[in-house]
């Protein structure tokens, strides 16, 4: 089983940075490759709207983002903290939202199974 644990969210003003942190137990992010994974990523989900990809990486190792974070959002893991992060930089309002942590673990017969952590809130005001 694949626990996930967001940290890092906040209160920050237009034009900040944030940088969000997801610690896992049940999967480590240094075995990522595409026997033992099919993707993991970050998400998000604005009051009233559907959950959107921030970032996805895929067994292939591509980074896909979304077009609304390019150039601003960018991944990276700690191995030795088995913690894989999401800077945020020149932040503005419209990325207020409750921000995931997914992975989707392959399991045995190539089956995938997406795991999400419980989100921590990022708040961008003017």
């Amino acid at each position: 089983q694949v626990q996930l644990m967001e940290s890092g969210g906040g209160s920050v003003q237009v034009g900040g940075s944030l940088k969000l942190s997801c610690t896992a137990s049940g999967f480590t992010f240094s075995n990522f490759n595409r026997f033992t994974t099919c993707a993991m990523g970050w998400y998000r989900q604005a009051p009233g709207k559907e959950r959107e990809m921030v970032l996805r990486i895929s067994d292939d190792g591509r980074t896909t983002y979304a077009d609304s974070v390019k150039g601003r959002f960018t991944s990276s893991q700690d191995n030795a903290k088995n913690t894989f992060y999401l800077q945020m930089d020149s932040l503005k309002s419209e990325d207020t939202a409750v921000y995931f942590c997914m992975v989707d673990k392959k399991f045995a017969g190539g089956y995938c199974e997406a795991f999400w952590g419980r989100g921590t809130q990022v708040t961008v005001s003017s």
